[in-house]
């Protein structure tokens, strides 16, 4: 039997406090009973003596708390899970948004989900394309991996995140492939346009979509990914497909636990977030991966905009300690109209070597790659030195370096939004661009793939 209390004390932004309290655990979900019938949500939060905090899903304007009833439902937040959510658009609380009718289960799950045994977990090491070249090529994306995208507020990471979701695909598997699509307190224009885009490419036959727009509750936020990722476990480990989760926008998903940890009045750690965000992403970026045994796996692309762009900000700062990696965008190339405005440079994956080379990609992807990063280095620094000196200061070879360098963004990283090139027209493509280069300045390719593969 469920139970009632009537002895609800104070409200103080999300929070609520009831007292007198037994029997109640942790993540408890609550429904708030007004007099005239109105039903509001929350869930437990925190439990001392018999006081319960109940953090709010909705906004606590005109509740009155002298004639409500809270009543602990006994089970935390759970998720209709079924395979006919492909191709539906859910709000951040699992209910259709989309105007179809509400799922029929074949599961109920708990939306906080169980961490993957370290044991259990295989080594991510398959290949996948997402027909980007800056990502392919030079920053691989491997199965089972969680790979962020590192954007500034005004570049185009909305549409760079729809076009991985049309486009990413695991080569040479039989595997059904799915894609997840968590977003987390973003505007309703962007979130028609990934709607529009998805049914428009009908990519939206193989996508789940759950939107939190900026106007639903904060604390909406805070379930959103929650709820993407318990989807995505069970489509990859119950129905065996490998699931692509991309979140956008984790900023904001942080912005939300601050603000319930200011009205918790917890001490504030780093810039005002709570001292635990660095536990508290890790439950969600720890949910990615491949289980032994199983077929399918979980690979993750959040997508945060880095506050001030700065990269020693918490949040990316912290989400780079958890994840295998990072894709910058870059405002100096996005000004200079290189689409998408990748910067290969500070970009790292650190699982690229496991998912690359022969029967992956092809036999020459790791040469070419240490390549096109040395000679796009070498190309950025002679331009800089020329910006400071002049031209005339650049050595015969200096100067082709510079011009690779150009050639290099304007073809290579830029590629529009519509693009989906294979990976072996990525690398064919490296191999045209460091034709540009004396044979022998290719010093990090073997012999072997020069003589198969250059054509000078």
């Amino acid at each position: 039997m469920y139970k009632e209390y009537k002895t609800i004390k104070e409200v103080v932004g999300p929070l609520m406090l009831v007292e007198g309290v037994e029997g109640v655990g942790y993540n408890e979900l609550v429904e708030i009973t007004q007099k005239n019938g109105e039903v509001r949500r929350g869930k437990v939060l925190e439990i001392k003596d018999d006081k319960a905090v109940v953090q709010l899903f909705e906004s606590a304007q005109g509740l009155q708390i002298s004639t409500s009833k809270a009543r602990f439902l006994g089970k935390s937040i759970e998720l209709a899970v079924s395979e006919d959510m492909l191709g539906r658009v859910f709000d951040g609380m699992g209910n259709p948004r989309d105007g179809g009718a509400p799922v029929i289960a074949d599961k109920m799950l708990d939306i906080n989900g169980e961490p993957i045994n370290p044991a259990a977990r295989d080594y991510p090491n398959e290949f996948i394309q997402t027909g980007i070249s800056a990502i392919d090529g030079l920053n691989t994306l491997v199965r089972g991996q969680k790979l962020p995208v590192f954007s500034m507020s005004g570049l185009p990471h909305a549409e760079l995140a729809a076009q991985i979701a049309r486009q990413a695909k695991v080569r040479n598997s039989d595997s059904k492939f799915a894609v997840v699509f968590a977003a987390i307190g973003i505007t309703y224009e962007e979130a028609e346009y990934f709607i529009d885009d998805f049914r428009k490419t009908g990519a939206i036959e193989r996508t789940v979509l759950f939107t939190n727009l900026a106007n639903d509750p904060a604390i909406e936020r805070i379930s959103t990914p929650r709820m993407a990722l318990t989807c995505a476990e069970y489509l990859a480990f119950e129905l065996g497909m490998h699931v692509l989760v991309i979140m956008t926008d984790i900023t904001n998903y942080a912005e939300a636990l601050r603000e319930v940890s200011a009205a918790r009045k917890e001490v504030p750690g780093r810039r005002g977030y709570p001292g635990y965000l660095y536990t508290d992403l890790a439950t969600l970026y720890e949910r990615a991966g491949r289980i032994k045994g199983k077929e399918g796996s979980i690979t993750q692309i959040p997508i945060l905009t880095m506050p001030e762009d700065d990269k020693t900000h918490p949040i990316p700062d912290l989400t780079g300690y958890i994840t295998e990696g990072q894709i910058i965008l870059s405002r100096e190339l996005h000004k200079k109209g290189v689409v998408p405005p990748i910067d290969v440079l500070p970009s790292l994956s650190r699982l690229k070597d496991k998912g690359i080379g022969a029967g992956k990609t092809r036999e020459d992807h790791a040469d070419t790659m240490n390549q096109l990063f040395a000679a796009y280095a070498h190309g950025k620094e002679s331009k800089e030195l020329a910006a400071i000196l002049g031209d005339s200061a650049l050595t015969p070879t200096d100067k082709l370096y510079a011009k690779f360098a150009e050639k290099f963004e304007e073809k290579y990283v830029s590629q529009g939004f519509e693009a989906n090139r294979t990976i072996e027209q990525t690398l064919d493509l490296g191999w045209e661009l460091l034709s540009m280069l004396p044979r022998t300045e290719l010093k990090r390719i073997k012999e072997k793939f020069l003589d198969k593969y250059l054509k000078q």
